[in-house]
Parts: structure tokens; C-alpha cells; sequence
């Protein structure tokens, strides 16, 4: 934040930093204006925010320090058109950009927006949830950016940059933040001069513990709560003036019970169809007798589960850049990285305390990158060429568990089934045995397994280029050929009592009209003394097998199916032309054509033996236009960009509540307005506006999902299904998921004195417009509204170099739900969905040195 001198002399207003406003460690100010002079790295060479023709917000690491961010997700506030939400585990983080976002439930699905992490690509999106410790800027570049950030750019990017090593004394830092729920964060940070000049080092690191915000009543534990830690050590060897080596080692952990859904609408009783009663009214009773929550106990925040969920992640890697001025115009970069990621997350999935479903998701990734790149300035020629590769192995583990109260769950709740079963038992009890009893429906302790290993391997070759047309114009051009490989292998299998293996194979899964048929002729044939048909016995036989009523629960996640060997070749063009105009150091009039795509991929979920295992890219193209334009003797700042895109082959990726419909979904378009204005009002006073106007449709989605919880409450149909047989559902006009269409950000921020000492006392408000929980637009998947108020008060203690900040989150303790909902499994027209954070509130106090 920046701070009043003593006697009111103002050292540098701007761009809100107490409310997110842009700027980064190298922040310089003009002598005739209080707005800043940002400089980012939005096109991999340093250059003034106002002077880039690329839509991007840059948040200095003093912003998070003065915000009170804590993790990515409170980022939201700051960016415009920027999303953030997280699934059912801590490693199922999603960020979104402009309406385009990916969750990571399916680990063969990348992101839409790129993260890169002090320049090294991070696969996973979880990778960026822990503490945001030490950290220099953030930049988040809206619109695609598949010139110079490569594949899975098609939304956007973001790039956090680490505090880098340095020879002074003076950078050192220790912070205490506590809260409530038990909040405690303790991180620190300090440079050391190992060789003057020459050598220098930095240790880095935080451990965070903290309740969680839901209780599990069933065992008493906290959902949702902290605990994480990570280090960092880092190296800066500087031998001459043109060489320059960074090395980077880290190491995090986290260990969660995470995450918490709670009831947003219960199946005990349809709404509008008397007499029609679902799982719920089943489960309440013995032997279950589960605890059932309705929508009126939501923000309750308590739920019962049969155990609480578990997430744990290991993330650790290396990674060296080495810089090289060659001569005045000729420059070398190169960045080499290896990195590791580990998680384990067990979920109860049924997500109730009666012992039915639970899911354990164990995956191993390791990856290395290389990037090369030759920078070249002159007067008139500013680019770079490069070359990147990228390769990455997966090795993952998925098993769904049948509980102890799982077969008699299913023999209730398949009642219709029973006397088909019951019939066989009498046949076999007719023949003395001759004729097989039908076998468990529903073996309770039953583990559907299925394992992925996913190898990828990507090149690619870039370039672009600023040409100085003129004193006011430049024309940048850009382009990058991407030739990306990958491969997957998955086996599945079942394993439990009386279960050798469920066989997949048409003839081998159960047909109830084959069977009624069958009985009537083994009947007749018994009663004349005629040979039973073997086609007739052929037919009970998959009834006659444990485990055939799993076939009916139309269930992928246990629907058996063959192994699965895939391969995807996929080369892609991609680019970008701008001009822009500068009439003076004031103004920048700019507009951009640019393109970017979301390599395809492998499901590495068990999905139905229907659905195809692989998906095509996702390819975006974006025309944009903008205006960066600042008053410095009035203090305002406003930067507005326009944009409209279309994206091809949109991968879609909806829950339906008996698995994963992953798939190129066809066509979209997103349009939208953003502006960010800032206004020094006083000497004292700053105010920031953010807003955000998104508007993004399916143009096609002809297999899209269905609405499940309506139609089964109210009786009437999807109309988007062609037929009644039609498992799918036209998605075409409908809203894309998760993304509200307007959003609004207002921070004020005013400077003070208490008693000689610095103070800042900043309030941020936040609106967010209605979104559906998923693609599905199901309408019991809207969710409305909501507006939060953050506020914190900051005292400066200068003589002991020490800031306290008292700060709140959500201060009016407004109820919401975080952007995510879902059908839960085998229990048709029940709704889960995950709460945003109730208020918050703490001290956090940092001593520099």
C-alpha cells in the first residue's frame, strides 16, 4: 500500500493498492503525476502497463500484503472478468477468464487459462491454491495468448513471479496472520549477500493451520480447514553485468479435509409431483437412518458424512533461468524446469452419513519444460523468437467402493427389479438347483478400479515481433506452430466378494425383457417336458452373476467397459496482429486479432463404453479493442477493452450424477466490456472501480446434458431432448456454467494520521451477477446474486519497521455458493453445492528488516 510521508506529503497514489490495483516490484513514478508507472511482463519483455496492447491486470506483492490475500481465491475482488472457485477436493481448483474456465476433476483435462509460476508452466490449477507468500507480481492477461504463452491460453493467462534474491539488507520479513476459526499463518523471507555482487540467496516459506468453516456432525471435525506449508530456496548469480542465473527449488505440502458440499435441494419429496418420493425418504429410515438436510439448513454450514473427506497434495520442483546480454540488441533467455506433483483425495460420495459410496483418487505427475528465447531491440524492431517443450507423465489411480449398506440400499431402491430376481430363485428352487439362483444384486465392499497412465509430449516454435511505424503506431505481429502427442493407457477392473471381474461385453449384461422372456419359455418348457433353450438360459445368466444390479444404476463410474489403449496427434497454428496508437504518453488507442487452443486430451475418468476417450482442441480466436488512458492533473486512469470471441470445439465437462460428460461441445461465443478506472480524489483518498459485462452462449451443443433434479421434481422434460430415448440434451443458446454475466468492484481507500503514525482505512464492495452451477442449465441450478464487503484498517509503525493490518472478509456474513453445484450420484434429483466462505476476520502484523 502506498503510504503517507509524515506531514501529509504524498509519495505515490495510484492505481488502488489496497483495492488491486496494477503495478509490480519495479514500480517508478512520474514527478508530474501520483499514478504509476506499472511495468509487467505481459509480452515477456518489460514494458509500462499503459503502453501494452494486451488487456492485463498487475497486482505488486505489497497489494496481496495490504489486500490481505491469502490464496488465489481472494483474488477475485481485483481482477475484472476473472474467476476462481474450487471442487470437491482441494486438488479440484478452477480459474476462469472472461467466462471460459476448466475444472480439473477429469486429470486428462488442462486448462483454459495458463499458470505459470516464476516462468514455468504449472499443469495442475491446484499447484497455485497455497498461501500467496513472497511473492513479487501477479499478472493476469486477459483473452488468448497462444503467441507467446503457448497451448491451454485459450482464455487468458496468469503469471505469479517470486521475490528474487538480492545483495541488500533490507528485504527480510516475518508475518503473523491470525483470524478466526483458529486462523494462524506464520511465513518469513530474507536475502543473503553470499559473495558481494555476486552470489546471493533466499529462503522463503509459511505453515498455515485454521478450522474449516463446515462441521461434519457425524464426526465432529471441521470441513474445509488449513493446513498447508511450503519452502522455497533460491539462488542469483550475477558473474557480470550481462549474465544473470536464477535457480529455484520448492517443496509444499498440504493435508485437508476438503471440500464440504451441503444440500441445496433434497429428493425426500418431489416439489410438484404428490406421492413421488426419492433416496432421501429411502435413507431416513433404518437400517440407514441417515441424517437429511434440506436447502433451508444450508448456510447452517453442517453436514453428516459416513467420513469426512481427505486431500493431500505434494508439490515440489527446480527450475534455472539463465539470462544473457549478448550486445546492446541481441539477448538469450532460457528457462529449464522439472516438477512433481502428488495428491491423494478420498471422498465420500454419496455425500451422506450412510455407509453407500466412497471414491479414492491417487495420481502421480511428473513434468519437464525447456524454454529457449533470442530477444532483439532496436529503434524501429522490438521481438523474439523462441522454442518450448513440454513433457509430462501420469500415472493415476481411481477406485469407487460399495460400502456396507450398499446392497441394501440398491435392493430397496431397485425394488422394481426384485421380483425378476426373486423368479429366478424360484425357478432354481424348481429344478433342484439345476437352474442357478440370480446372483447379489449389489455386493456391498466392491472396488470398481481403474488405472491411467498418460504420456504427452509438446513442441512448439514462436515468434513476434513490434514494429515502430512510426513515432505514435506500432504493429505487432506474432505467430507459434504447437505439434502436441499424447497417449493413454487405462485398465479397468472389479474386485470384491463373489466378483471375478464384471464383464463389459454386450452379451454379457443383464436384459430384463431377454429375461422375462426366457422365464416364460424355461415355464413352458418345464411344464411340457421339453429342453430348456440354451438361448433362454443364456439370458438369465448375466442375472445369475454378483454384481448385476450394477448395471442398473446406469452409473459410469461402475459400469464396466474394455481397456483402453488412445493416441492423439494434434498440431496447431496459432498468432496474433495488433495496432496500436499513441498520440501521447497519455493515451493508448489499441485493437488486436489473436487466437490461442486447449490441446485435446484423454478422459482419464471410467466413462461409459458410448462415450469416445479422447476430445479434440479447443480453439479460440479474439478480436479485441481497447483504450488505456490517463488525466494525471486530475488523477484518473481508465483502461476499457471490448472484446468478442468464438471458440471451436469447447470441452464441456458436466457431472450428471452417474459420471463425467466430458466432450467437445461444438461452438461458443463470448462478448463483453471491462473497464478499470482509477481516480485520486484528494491527497488522501483513492478509488478504483472494476466491472465486467460477459456474456457467453453455446452457439452449438447437441450432446449436452440434461437436466436431472427439475425433471424429476416437476415431472417435465429437457427441452432440448430430441426424444424421449435421447440420453442427451441440445445445450444450443443456453449459458455457459459458472460464469456470472455482470460484475461489479468499487474500493475506496483513504490515508490518515494517528498520533504521527500512518494509517490507511480501505473498504472494498464486491457484486457478483446469477450463474448456473454447471453447463446443464438446469433450472434448480441457478444460483443468485450476492455482494460482499471486505474492509481493513492499517497502522504503520516505522521506527520498528512493522505494518499491522486488521482486516474482515465477507464483513456482512452474506450467504452464497461458490459458483458449484452438482447432481449426487445414484440418487436422482438430489442437489449438493459448495458455500462461499462466511466472514472472516483477523490481525495480521509484518515486521520487514
Amino acid at each position: 500500500m502506498k503510504k503517507l510521508l509524515p506531514k501529509h506529503t504524498l509519495v505515490a497514489l495510484g492505481v488502488s493498492l489496497g483495492i488491486a490495483a496494477s503495478c509490480t516490484p519495479s514500480l517508478a513514478y512520474s514527478q508530474d503525476s501520483a499514478l504509476e508507472h506499472i511495468t509487467v511482463q505481459a509480452q515477456k519483455t518489460s514494458q509500462n502497463l499503459q503502453e501494452v496492447p494486451v488487456a492485463v491486470t498487475a497486482l505488486s506483492g505489497d497489494d496481496l500484503i495490504e489486500t490481505v490475500v491469502k490464496d488465489v481465491f481472494d483474488l477475485q475482488n481485483y481482477v475484472p472478468a476473472f474467476g476462481a472457485f474450487q471442487n470437491q477436493s482441494v486438488t479440484n481448483s478452477g480459474f476462469s477468464i472472461r467466462g471460459i474456465g476448466t475444472s480439473s476433476q477429469n486429470f486428462g483435462f488442462e486448462s483454459s487459462v495458463g499458470l505459470y509460476v516464476d516462468g514455468v508452466y504449472r499443469s495442475r490449477q491446484n499447484a497455485l491454491i497455497n498461501d500467496l507468500v513472497d511473492i513479487a507480481a501477479i499478472e493476469v492477461l486477459r483473452g488468448p495468448q497462444g503467441t507467446l504463452f503457448g497451448k491451454n491460453t485459450a482464455a487468458g493467462a496468469m503469471t505469479l513471479t517470486s521475490v528474487a534474491p538480492s545483495h541488500t539488507d533490507t528485504d527480510g520479513f516475518v508475518e503473523v496472520l491470525a483470524g478466526n476459526d483458529s486462523l494462524l499463518r506464520v511465513s518469513a523471507g530474507a536475502s543473503f549477500s553470499l559473495v558481494d555482487d555476486i552470489l546471493a540467496m533466499r529462503i522463503s516459506g509459511f505453515k498455515t493451520d485454521g478450522d474449516g468453516y463446515i462441521t461434519d456432525a457425524t464426526s465432529g471435525q471441521s470441513l474445509n480447514n488449513k493446513n498447508r506449508s511450503a519452502i522455497k530456496a533460491q539462488w542469483l548469480y550475477t558473474p557480470t553485468k550481462s549474465v544473470s542465473v536464477r535457480i529455484i527449488a520448492d517443496y509444499g505440502e498440504l493435508n485437508e479435509r476438503c471440500c464440504g458440499a451441503l444440500t441445496w435441494q433434497n429428493n425426500f419429496q418431489a416439489n410438484d409431483i404428490p406421492g413421488k418420493f426419492g433416496t432421501d425418504a429411502l435413507l431416513s429410515q433404518p437400517t440407514f437412518n441417515a441424517t437429511i438436510y434440506s436447502n433451508d439448513d444450508f448456510f447452517d454450514f453442517t453436514t453428516s458424512l459416513s467420513q469426512p473427506p481427505i486431500s493431500k497434495m505434494e508439490d515440489k520442483g527446480v527450475s534455472g533461468q539463465i539470462e544473457v546480454a549478448l550486445n546492446e540488441q541481441w539477448s538469450l533467455v532460457g528457462i529449464t524446469a522439472y516438477r512433481a506433483f502428488d495428491s491423494i483425495d478420498i471422498v465420500d460420495t454419496d455425500f451422506s452419513d450412510a455407509d453407500l459410496l466412497t471414491a479414492t483418487n491417487d495420481a502421480k505427475q511428473q513434468s519437464f519444460s525447456q524454454e529457449l528465447r533470442l530477444h532483439y531491440k532496436s529503434d524501429k524492431i522490438r521481438g523474439l523468437v523462441g522454442a518450448y517443450y513440454f513433457s509430462q507423465n501420469l500415472d493415476l489411480t481411481f477406485n469407487t467402493t460399495t460400502q456396507s449398506a450398499f446392497d441394501s440400499f440398491f435392493s430397496i431402491a431397485g425394488a422394481e427389479l426384485l421380483p425378476l430376481a426373486n423368479a429366478i430363485d424360484g425357478l432354481s428352487a424348481a429344478t433342484g438347483g439345476l437352474i442357478a439362483p440370480s446372483g447379489v444384486a449389489a455386493p456391498s465392499n466392491t472396488v470398481f478400479m481403474h488405472t491411467a497412465n498418460q504420456e504427452q509430449d509438446s513442441v512448439a516454435f514462436f515468434a513476434q515481433a513490434d514494429w515502430l511505424l512510426s513515432d505514435t503506431i506500432t504493429l505487432t505481429t506474432g505467430m507459434r506452430f504447437t505439434d502436441e502427442k499424447k497417449s493413454i493407457a487405462g485398465r479397468y477392473t472389479e474386485q470384491g466378494p463373489g466378483i471375478d471381474g464384471l464383464s463389459g461385453a454386450p452379451e454379457s449384461r443383464p436384459n430384463i425383457g431377454a429375461a422375462v422372456t426366457a422365464l416364460n419359455d424355461i415355464g413352458v418348457a418345464l411344464n411340457t417336458g421339453t429342453a430348456i433353450s440354451p438361448t433362454s438360459l443364456n439370458a438369465l445368466a448375466p442375472f445369475q452373476q454378483a454384481g448385476w444390479g450394477y448395471f442398473f444404476l446406469g452409473s459410469s463410474a461402475v459400469l464396466p467397459r474394455p481397456d483402453l489403449n488412445e493416441a492423439i496427434d494434434d498440431s496447431q497454428l496459432t498468432g496474433t496482429i495488433k495496432l496500436a496508437y499513441q498520440a501521447n504518453k497519455n493515451q493508448l488507442i489499441y485493437a488486436s486479432l489473436a487466437s490461442g487452443y486447449k490441446a485435446g486430451g484423454t478422459n482419464t475418468d471410467r466413462i461409459l463404453p458410448s462415450l469416445d476417450a479422447t476430445f479434440e482442441a479447443e480453439k479460440a480466436r479474439s478480436a479485441e479493442i481497447g483504450l488505456k488512458q490517463d488525466w494525471p492533473d486530475y488523477g484518473v486512469r481508465v483502461n476499457v477493452a471490448a472484446h468478442y470471441s468464438t471458440i471451436e470445439d469447447f470441452q464441456a465437462t458436466t457431472f450428471t450424477g452417474t459420471g463425467f460428460n466430458l466432450q467437445n461441445a461444438g461452438d461458443i461465443h463470448v462478448k463483453g466490456l471491462e473497464l478499470e478506472t482509477t481516480w485520486l480524489m484528494s491527497a488522501n483518498t483513492e478509488l478504483q472501480l472494476i466491472a465486467s459485462r460477459t456474456l457467453a452462449n453455446f452457439d452449438t451443443f447437441k450432446q449436452g446434458t440434461c437436466w436431472v433434479a427439475y425433471s424429476w421434481h416437476t415431472g417435465i422434460d429437457d427441452p432440448g431432448r430430441a426424444s424421449p430415448a435421447d440420453p442427451y440434451c441440445a445445450r444450443d443458446g443456453d449459458r455457459v456454467g459458472f460464469e456470472p454475466q455482470n460484475s461489479l468492484s468499487i474500493m475506496l481507500n483513504h490515508h490518515f494520521l494517528v498520533a504521527s503514525y500512518d494509517a490507511t482505512i480501505s473498504a472494498d464492495y464486491q457484486y457478483t451477477g446469477e450463474v448456473y452451477l454447471d453447463d446443464s442449465n438446469d433450472p434448480y441450478k441457478q444460483s443468485g446474486s450476492y455482494e460482499i464487503i471486505n474492509a481493513r484498517l492499517s497502522l504503520q509503525l516505522e521506527e520498528w519497521d512493522t505494518e499491522i493490518i486488521v482486516w474482515a472478509r465477507n464483513l456482512l456474513d452474506e450467504e452464497y455458493i461458490a459458483r458449484s453445484g452438482f447432481d449426487v450420484p445414484v440418487q436422482e434429483g438430489k442437489l449438493m453445492a459448495y458455500p462461499g466462505a462466511p466472514r472472516s476476520y483477523g490481525i495480521s502484523v509484518r515486521n520487514r528488516f
